[in-house]
């Protein structure tokens, strides 16, 4: 169908050079030999450039949507009477756990996916939104002419943003998945965890969901400017509304359905007494239903529900004050009223009638609430220093600055402004210069919990952060508009979480949250939020610094560590891993992640980001979000129940330690060798579209940290490179290093204890996700990148490169024990073999234009269109940006 819509909107000469591109491809592949394809490239005006790249784009996102659904049929497939993987934890369980220690890891279950709008997903939504439809044309069997219609829709559609988004409209884009998971996935999912559970002889908790979901968009200041108190309140409107829409959805699907009437059946006294509290509150609902629900109390109370349903979205809408029996504040009160339905069904014979739309809507109330997602606040820790030493500043209370302070001079005074209970702002003075803004967002944040209820945002989390000081500080600010008080009747609405983002900051891990939880004040505040402490593991930067074998290894560690001073003060650990959709970034199969955990760091709740192009992959289809809900749910729930002692003994670990520890430090030498060779950085800016990408309008956040002169390694983000160098297949970040790692233990006589780690679920992962990269990583494409954009004099550091290519795959091939990558997938091999073809030329293309771009200061609009073109093509065909 796609080449029907080439030559019928290109002509037969379109269809004609896709074909010779195709055949030249295959060519290249099989015999390296790309003179061919070079060559009729080379010659393409920007325009034919233009609609060859999009041909080829198209192929893969039509070739995605087939892989999909593909692996949705395998899943179904697979699971026997419709019982998967919660089917056979849950029954593992009945025979080898114990019972009380189930039923206390089920009561407080919280898996939590958070949704976050990096910019490695480069489709519009748009383009998204029609290949849904396709994927639903072909779940329904469709006719060809519907298909075909879609086809041509997608090839008349723009793939390029026509400018950069909006933090609320990247909003709207991931709401979208989060709306579908809210009205479908997830409470499809919780039905079947409480099947299972009864099923295997446990008692479903009444308490919160085990799952719910949560979100950046929003609320993720770090280094994006865009994102502003006013944003993050918008941002909330447009979360509730799509939830209280899908709640009020399911409330009109209940009054069609509950038609009981007390004519034949009696209710609770309990419902009764509510409808006259009701008919008070809301008597125009009363004077509207009464005649025709009047023996119908069910309908008659759900009326009322619905009621408050369309009273709290516009009370939020308006920015009114909250009326109690009017509109509802938060979840609970709804859930209230669901549940009072609920016990007078089942004290009336009405069990089986409860189980049906009622007990769904009610796992959705407890999952998605009125809020759809929790939003967490993310800003970085120099800033909040900043805000108080523009307070103490103004206070002239200290002897000199606060930025001169050092961090345990900063420990010290602010352990004990905690301690004094004072207010430290004196609102009624007006706000200092440079600390209006960051108060700001507290106060916003205390405002927004009054007001939708405090489940809407609870969490804040402190990047950069490398002392204690940078969590007393946000303690300090929070305190400050009202979300925590540590001396007369202690409370707080807020979590404080700190992320652990460099190697340095991951190794102290341990010792900074030993020291921040020996703090009377701040020990409080965790004893304020139930004893439980969350800590951010940060993937990526750690990635970047230290390569992707020191970066795994310290997390590993970090969570040890954690775990160990976590039982030491009394807390639960909640671990928030934030991996982004590449291996570099921390990706990689989510149920392989969690089994290699340290034991005893998953306890029941876990977070972890879904970033970019992955929730497209994971979430478009409702049979795939469905499974890759249940893999994580599972997950958590095994590690918790199975693994909370360790599986080898200590001989064995240590000596695993050891040589893991000798693999690291070579690994991460070998790494900043290269990333500190000189020209490493002119080297990446030449050889990748890095610049590029920053015309692309991919996400609201720059793609640089801010900073003054010229751009360096150091204030580029992660995101781009990781990004970079995987549109090169040089896939750097995913691999770099583990070979000479490897190598090194080796030599040093560690080769027999190497071949022991294989049991080891941390090395066996590692080692997974490696394979992965390096069957993704084609050096020979690459080498066309330097050979025709590279400076020669740069050449060295591709060599190094190659040099240690060759190391990692063949120190990777010795452990496997396979002659090729990949051997134990060969699914996975084959598709990565069948996409190879149709990369190729999209690789051949955006080197030239590349080199097109960089020759002129004012490149013509469909050169930088062929591009950006190029750019999404090579994405889509990876399955993997960054």
């Amino acid at each position: 169908m796609l080449g029907q819509t080439l030559a019928h909107h290109g002509g037969p000469e379109l269809l004609e050079l896709v074909e010779q591109v195709r055949v030249l491809s295959r060519a290249a592949v099989r015999s390296g030999d790309d003179a061919g394809i070079t060559a009729l490239l080379r010659g393409l005006d920007a325009g034919a450039a233009v609609s060859l790249t999009r041909a080829f784009s198209q192929y893969f996102q039509l070739a995605n949507i087939a892989e999909q659904r593909h692996r949705a049929r395998e899943l179904a497939a697979s699971r026997p009477e419709g019982r998967g993987r919660l089917h056979r934890l849950m029954q593992r369980l009945a025979v080898t756990a114990d019972r009380a220690e189930v039923q206390d890891a089920l009561s407080r279950t919280e898996l939590r996916p958070v949704f976050t709008a990096h910019p490695t997903e480069s489709s519009r939504q748009s383009v998204l939104a029609i290949l849904r439809r396709v994927a639903d044309a072909l779940d329904r069997g469709a006719p060809d002419e519907s298909l075909a219609a879609l086809v041509d829709l997608l090839w008349q559609t723009d793939e390029l943003r026509p400018g950069r988004p909006t933090v609320a409209d990247e909003a709207r884009a991931i709401g979208w998945y989060m709306e579908q998971l809210g009205g479908h996935a997830v409470p499809d999912l919780l039905g079947e965890f409480e099947r299972e559970v009864r099923a295997a002889g446990f008692d479903v908790p009444d308490g919160p969901s085990p799952l719910v979901l949560g979100c950046w968009v929003g609320g993720d200041r770090d280094g994006n400017p865009n994102v502003t108190p006013a944003v993050t309140r918008e941002v909330l409107e447009l979360y509730s509304d799509r939830a209280v829409r899908i709640q009020e959805g399911l409330v009109e699907e209940l009054i069609s359905e509950l038609s009981l009437s007390t004519r034949v059946i009696g209710v609770s006294e309990e419902l009764r007494s509510s409808l006259a509290r009701d008919r008070r509150a809301l008597p125009d609902v009363h004077d509207r239903f009464i005649r025709l629900n009047a023996h119908e109390p069910y309908r008659l109370k759900l009326s009322y529900v619905l009621a408050r349903l369309a009273n709290t979205r516009t009370r939020l809408r308006e920015r009114t004050a909250h009326v109690p029996g009017h509109d509802y504040l938060g979840p609970h009160g709804y859930i209230a009223d669901l549940a009072l339905l609920d016990r007078s069904l089942r004290a009336h014979l009405g069990g089986r009638i409860a189980d049906g739309t009622l007990a769904r809507a009610l796992r959705s109330a407890r999952a998605i609430g009125l809020h759809l997602a929790e939003l967490d606040v993310r800003e970085h820790s120099a800033r909040h220093h900043a805000a108080l030493g523009a307070v103490y500043d103004a206070l002239g209370e200290l002897d000199r600055p606060y930025a001169e302070l050092t961090r345990a001079e900063r420990t010290a005074l602010l352990a004990a402004e905690l301690d004094s209970g004072r207010p430290l702002v004196r609102r009624h003075y007006g706000l200092p210069d440079g600390a209006a803004d960051v108060l700001a967002i507290f106060d916003m944040l205390h405002d927004v919990q009054h007001e939708f209820g405090r489940e809407v945002a609870q969490t804040y989390i402190v990047s950069m952060c490398q002392g204690v000081d940078d969590l007393l500080a946000v303690t300090v600010l929070a305190r400050e508009a009202f979300m925590v008080e540590l001396r007369n009747d202690p409370r707080s609405s807020v979590d404080l979480v700190p992320l652990f983002e460099t190697v340095e900051e991951l190794s102290q891990a341990g010792p900074l949250l030993d020291e921040l939880l020996s703090v009377p004040g701040y020990r409080q505040q965790v004893r304020n939020r139930g004893d439980l402490q969350e800590v951010m593991l940060g993937y990526s930067d750690s990635n970047k610094g230290a390569g992707i074998t020191t970066s795994q290894w310290e997390i590993h560690r970090a969570q040890r560590q954690l775990r160990d001073i976590a039982a030491k003060h009394g807390v639960r650990l909640r671990l928030f891993h934030g991996r982004g959709g590449s291996v570099g970034r921390g990706g990689g199969p989510s149920a392989e992640a969690v089994a290699s955990a340290p034991f005893g760091t998953v306890d029941a709740t876990m977070k972890t980001t879904e970033q970019g192009e992955v929730v497209s992959d994971k979430y478009s289809l409702p049979a795939l979000a469905h499974d890759n809900l249940e893999i994580m749910l599972s997950a958590v729930l095994e590690a918790t129940l199975l693994h909370q002692s360790s599986r080898w003994d200590g001989a064995t670990l240590d000596r695993w330690d050891e040589a893991m520890t000798v693999v690291s430090d070579a690994a991460r030498a070998a790494y900043r060798g290269l990333v500190e060779q000189p020209g490493l950085a002119e080297f990446f800016a030449a050889a990748t579209p890095v610049d590029e990408l920053g015309e692309l309008n991919f996400g609201s956040r720059p793609s640089r940290r801010p900073g003054a002169g010229t751009p360096t390694l150091e204030d580029l983000r992660a995101i781009p490179w990781v990004f970079g160098w995987t549109q090169t297949r040089m896939v750097v970040p995913g691999w770099y290093g583990l070979g000479s790692g490897l190598l090194a233990a080796r030599e040093a006589g560690y080769g027999e204890v190497l071949d022991e780690m294989r049991r080891w679920a941390f090395f066996t992962n590692l080692l997974g996700n490696v394979e992965m990269t390096l069957a993704k990583t084609d050096l020979r494409i690459a080498g066309f990148y330097v050979a025709e954009l590279v400076d020669p004099a740069l050449h060295p550091v591709f060599d190094d490169i190659t040099a240690e290519h060759a190391r990692t795959l063949r120190e990777v091939l010795r452990l496997t024990g396979s002659p090729t990558l990949l051997a134990r997938h060969p699914v996975l091999r084959n598709t990565l073999a069948v996409r190879a073809s149709y990369l190729e030329p999209l690789h051949h293309l955006q080197v030239e234009l590349l080199a097109r771009r960089r020759r002129t200061s004012d490149p013509d609009p469909e050169l930088r269109r062929a591009l950006s073109l190029t750019v999404n093509g090579i994405a889509a065909g990876l399955r993997n940006t960054g």
